[in-house]
């Protein structure tokens, strides 16, 4: 017994009793699935009697898939046609209503968009050829079109600061803000219904998922390269809007009050453990400056002198209560040299 089967549900049998007897219709139902074996197909049928098998080849199947292909096809071809037959009937009547009501008429039907507008005409529900229209002066059928302005400039959204926890556990607040407009009026009106909210919130949704994945040192020193990355996954994301992002820019990055703490004593403490580490070079380079300079004077008794002369100059110069009394080195090795002298002639006394 063959089976006509839907391809798009279960088979189902109305017919008489199977080979065990037992007259009367029944309803069948699929107990196994179809057996490919050699370009044969094998489907089991119960019906209210028993059980019937029947096998029919893959050409078959695909014929019946082809034929309710077709039917579908057929009856929206049905519909396209009634439809269309319809509308030709309001359009050729909102002409006739337009020439009638001439000239009153071309005040409703004649519009003007701005230079950096565009015009996306409806006509009975449906997108009219040829695009959005504008700038300038565009005509639109009473009773049956409708129209709707878009914005192309561009604008800005100010992204609200979002709570973010970044990705090494540091909770931080960060606001940016983003530069966008509408490259395609056509799109941004018939792929979505509100094109520039579904914008702002992936714009926050973007500016969250991009800082959790981003350490806390990252975010302070690579803005310009999360704004760049931010900038690319929403140009993507919107491009099926009409949408194009021009800019990301991240605002503020604002820390917890114990965090800037914590950070401000780290950096004073790294502050001065560099200037003392630069006092001890000072000290060290001072140190073997003077080992020179010892030298030097060690070799001339004069450069000594010198010296001495220098160092009561700068004295001089400045403004200041210091009084000096310059003592020439002569005079203490005279004293020196007579207590030398009395104390050698009492010690051979």
């Amino acid at each position: 017994m063959m089976v006509p089967l839907d391809p798009m549900g279960p088979p189902i049998v109305n017919g008489g009793g199977g080979a065990g007897g037992g007259g009367g219709p029944g309803r069948g139902r699929q107990t196994g699935p179809a057996e490919a074996s050699g370009g044969i197909s094998t489907i089991s049928i119960a019906t209210g009697g028993g059980n019937a098998s029947f096998q029919r080849t893959d050409d078959e199947y695909r014929n019946v898939l082809m034929r309710n292909t077709t039917v579908r096809k057929y009856a929206e071809d049905d519909s396209n046609g009634e439809a269309s037959t319809c509308g030709r009937i309001l359009i050729f009547l909102s002409w006739v209503l337009v020439v009638l009501t001439m000239p009153f008429s071309l005040l409703v039907c004649f519009k003007v968009v701005q230079e950096y507008e565009r015009a996306v005409i409806f006509r009975l529900g449906r997108l009219v050829q040829g695009g959005a229209k504008g700038p300038g002066i565009f005509f639109i059928l009473p009773c049956i079109d409708a129209y709707a302005r878009v914005d192309l400039r561009t604008r800005t959204y100010d992204v609200p600061p979002q709570e973010v926890l970044t990705k090494d556990s540091v909770t931080v607040s960060v606001d940016a803000v983003v530069y966008y407009r509408v490259s395609n009026a056509t799109v941004s009106i018939a792929n979505v219904e509100n094109a520039h909210h579904s914008t702002r919130l992936l714009a926050q949704t973007t500016l969250r998922n991009t800082m959790g994945t981003r350490h806390l040192h990252e975010i302070l020193s690579e803005r310009m390269t999360i704004s760049g990355s931010m900038q690319l996954s929403l140009d993507e994301a919107t491009e099926a809007w009409g949408i194009k992002v021009e800019r990301v820019e991240i605002k503020d990055v604002r820390l917890p009050v114990q965090l800037q703490r914590a950070m401000a004593a780290e950096a004073e403490a790294a502050r001065e453990a560099r200037a003392k580490v630069i006092a001890a070079e000072g000290e060290q380079k001072a140190s073997r400056a003077l080992r020179e300079a010892s030298e030097v004077i060690g070799d001339s008794p004069a450069a000594l002198q010198l010296r001495y002369l220098q160092t009561l100059n700068t004295i001089s110069a400045e403004k200041n209560s210091t009084i000096v009394f310059p003592l020439p080195i002569d005079i203490l090795t005279y004293f020196m040299k007579s207590k030398e002298s009395y104390e050698a002639s009492h010690s051979h006394s």
